[in-house]
């Protein structure tokens, strides 16, 4: 795959997606850029069909409509071992890894840059317990990982993208059922990548001081996208989540200096 590095080139392009089961259309009419280097994400309600475009990004769902493109190529021109030497995936539910040890799950990142059976070379095993440490889960190496808390197993799967060397990692809500600390700590973890981030968050405080860019997903359709100090209003909390909620300032400024925006909400639903 010939892959078009010119920074004015989107990595990741969809042009008037749409998929559906059967007669329902689940998603409508997507249309959206991903730069190379951003961080954006991805949120709306519960059913709103985050989940669902997010698997025709990684090919999981083929669109009823409309394409996807990675570095201007359709994705679905690529074979699965092509496009996984490009995009990684961590999902809200760690993959069950029956008698696998950590290390051997973090080593799965290599498969797409391995023949088969090619041997685990002495660098490969560097780089793998390079990316263990980096996730600060050493001493955990030859731990099974079907043992590991929620945080630890997210943790390693990030660690599994860095050795996977993608230039997108798509994240399925990955922080949904973790603590406060692991959450913050697994998407402060994606971002130091450095690559193409697209992931969809639950907890928009947690997106707001995360993403460089904000895409609002309703009822299947795109409703706003720009930063998160112009999609985080009151009136799109009102609209898209139903919510009565203030947007203030939050004390610390964002890794690019800028405001991020912190929601506080009104209770009283009943």
């Amino acid at each position: 795959m010939h892959t078009n590095t010119a920074t004015n080139t989107p990595l990741l392009k969809v042009e008037n997606l749409s998929w559906g089961i059967g007669s329902k259309a689940i998603v409508k009419q997507i249309n959206l850029q991903l730069k190379r280097g951003q961080f954006v994400g991805l949120i709306g309600p519960n059913g709103a069909g985050k989940s669902s475009l997010l698997r025709c990004l990684y090919r999981y769902n083929q669109p009823t409509a409309g394409q996807v493109k990675f570095n201007d190529v359709n994705i679905w021109q690529l074979s699965s071992a092509q496009y996984a030497k490009y995009v990684a995936v961590v999902l809200q539910e760690a993959p069950q890894q029956f008698n696998l040890t950590l290390f051997d799950v973090v080593a799965l990142g290599l498969t797409p840059h391995k023949s088969l059976f090619s041997a685990t070379s002495h660098s490969d095993i560097e780089k793998i317990n390079q990316a263990i440490a980096r996730v600060n889960l050493t001493e955990h190496t030859q731990q099974q990982f079907e043992s590991l808390s929620g945080g630890e197993k997210q943790r390693a799967l990030i660690a599994r993208a860095m050795v996977q060397q993608p230039q997108l990692l798509i994240m399925d809500e990955p922080t949904s059922h973790l603590d406060v600390k692991y959450q913050i700590q697994v998407m402060e973890l994606a971002k130091s990548l450095g690559v193409t981030v697209f992931a969809s968050f639950h907890d928009l405080n947690l997106a707001a001081a995360m993403c460089d860019q904000l895409v609002v997903i309703n009822q299947g359709e795109i409703a706003c996208s720009g930063t998160p100090s112009e999609v985080l209003n009151e009136a799109m909390l009102n609209t898209v989540f139903g919510v009565c909620a203030q947007v203030s300032q939050h004390p610390q400024p964002s890794s690019s200096g800028g405001v991020i925006p912190h929601i506080s909400y009104f209770y009283g639903y009943q």
